[in-house]
């Protein structure tokens, strides 16, 4: 995205980013977060890659994922007043991340403005996706 064009994001404040592969696509997205949101889309994206230095990232659909040479095992999104975290193969991890889906086998975790990310607990998930299969988007 050229510097002088300034991402537009939607009404839950999630960036409107061009789909694209690779780390460039996911820092615009990043960088793009308002506010806070932005500090806290780096510490997640630097705790992922402290545990899988080479993790595949794409953006799709105005999302980050994170993955690995069989599929995709983790994203973020921005909402008005958090963060999520979404686990694609969050039901087989322990423990389970706290929010339900309506997607079988996807859990989330949400983070708000004054909560801290537990990134010892992140690094313990990652590590947990990482021997799953990954998924197909």
């Amino acid at each position: 995205m050229p510097e002088t064009q300034k991402p537009t994001h939607s009404s839950s404040t999630n960036p409107y980013i061009p789909k694209g592969d690779g780390d460039e696509a996911v820092q615009a997205y990043i960088a793009a977060m308002p506010g806070w949101k932005s500090a806290l889309g780096k510490q997640i994206d630097e705790t992922i890659e402290k545990v899988l230095p080479d993790v595949r990232k794409q953006v799709r659909w105005n999302t980050p994922f994170y993955g690995k040479e069989d599929g995709w095992f983790l994203a973020m999104y921005c909402y008005k007043n958090y963060v999520q975290i979404t686990f694609l193969t969050g039901s087989s991890l322990d423990p389970m991340p706290p929010k339900k889906s309506k997607v079988e086998g996807t859990r989330y975790l949400d983070i708000h403005e004054n909560e801290a990310l537990d990134a010892k607990q992140l690094a313990s998930w990652v590590r947990q996706a990482l021997k799953l299969p990954g998924q197909k988007l």
